[in-house]
């Protein structure tokens, strides 16, 4: 197995583009994957394209007549079909958006395969994450579920045990119902409870069908938690979990929307505890799944200060050369984001957190504090059905 990490990175993912008031700018990923030649982490990955998807990939989530209709609206914006989620404010339509959406389905398809292949120990698609896209029609800004696919496909090659943490702000409500009656799929979301926050699940009892019982993990957390309870949670759902599933692979979706500058959301985390959390991901897939690491993006709508320096943190741990959260950036890096979006760029990699602490679970919980509370929820929902203790 080749030791280098793969960066999945076509230019033509910058075109997934729903307007220009939309949330989602596609700047973002622009700018990451310059902040990233910025500190050289090119030099130590692989920079692969991967093809697009075809039908045949396509058709391992999503059914025939939602990848007809996003065709059709992507020939003819103006006659999408909102039926299938399309043509709404999330997700309008615009011109080429199938083939668009399919490079970056393809991507985290393309860094699936590499991994299980053994071409690589870690593969990451930044441009991926589009976790709310359902079987049957697009969702929160996602068209075609990468995570899912890429997830998909390795069931076809074989494999028989995937474990996929969600920790963006936002419910990884797509891949929990594609996957929700297969026992080979473990996942589990972190994000900010569903009373205040789209999709609206992600409810600690929802933990997958009858034929697969504790196949889905959903920790709930209350708007405003910040880092120490976000980590806590963190370490105190997933690492035992893992531990007893004993994935074949982790795939991971990093939305970086938990940030506290984020306009859509209502957590509190910095760029020091999101690292912190790319961190123990990488150290899971080595304890437990041989290093086989599928990493992506997902959301995050402060495209200047946060997206880019989260998810080059995230490259930089999966190529081994973690970039310093003290780390002064690139003066270049600083002045492409002014010529590009009138804005003034960070100039280090961090929030000035670092190192983040949080109270470890097992020194005792308060059952009259919310955080503890949602982590309790998540507990009891599921720990047993897997045969954990609660």
């Amino acid at each position: 197995m080749s030791g280098r990490a793969q960066v999945m990175w076509d230019e033509a993912v910058t075109g997934y583009d729903f307007g220009p008031d939309h949330p989602m700018d596609p700047v973002r990923l622009a700018l990451t994957r310059r902040l990233v030649d910025a500190f050289g982490l090119d030099r130590e990955t692989e920079v692969v394209a991967a093809k697009a998807a075809g039908d045949s990939t396509l058709r391992l989530v999503h059914r025939q007549d939602y990848i007809d209709a996003v065709k059709a609206a992507s020939a003819d914006p103006a006659a999408a079909d909102r039926s299938y989620g399309l043509g709404t404010l999330d997700d309008p339509a615009f011109a080429g958006m199938h083939e668009v959406a399919a490079l970056i389905a393809g991507q985290s398809v393309g860094a699936a395969e590499a991994v299980w292949r053994g071409e690589a120990l870690h593969a990451v698609n930044f441009a991926g994450g589009l976790h709310h896209a359902m079987p049957g029609g697009a969702s929160g800004f996602c068209v075609y579920n990468d995570a899912a696919l890429a997830i998909a496909r390795l069931l076809e090659l074989g494999a028989e045990r995937i474990a996929y943490v969600d920790v963006d702000v936002h419910h990884g409500d797509g891949v929990q119902a594609a996957f929700w009656e297969d026992p080979r799929v473990l996942t589990i979301s972190l994000h900010e409870h569903p009373r205040t926050l789209f999709p609206g699940t992600g409810w600690p009892e929802e933990t997958g069908a009858d034929r697969a019982e504790g196949s889905a993990v959903n920790v709930a957390l209350p708007a405003g938690t910040g880092d120490a309870g976000w980590l806590r949670a963190f370490h105190a759902v997933v690492p035992e979990l893992i531990a007893g599933f004993r994935p074949q692979v982790l795939v991971t979706q990093h939305g970086a929307d938990t940030h506290f500058e984020d306009p859509l959301a209502h957590l509190a985390v910095s760029l020091d505890a999101q690292r912190a959390v790319q961190t123990a991901c990488h150290e899971l897939a080595h304890t437990y799944a041989e290093g086989r690491w599928v990493a992506l993006g997902g959301g995050g709508y402060a495209v200047v200060d946060v997206v880019p320096r989260s998810w080059t943190h995230l490259v930089g741990i999966a190529a081994g050369r973690p970039v310093a959260p003290e780390a002064v950036i690139p003066e270049g890096w600083r002045q492409e984001v002014f010529a590009r979006t009138r804005q003034l760029a960070p100039a280090r990699m961090t929030d000035g957190r670092w190192p983040v602490r949080w109270a470890d679970w097992e020194s005792g919980y308060d059952p009259a504090d919310r955080l503890d509370q949602a982590v309790l929820a998540a507990r009891r929902a599921a720990f047993p059905l897997r045969g954990l203790l609660a």
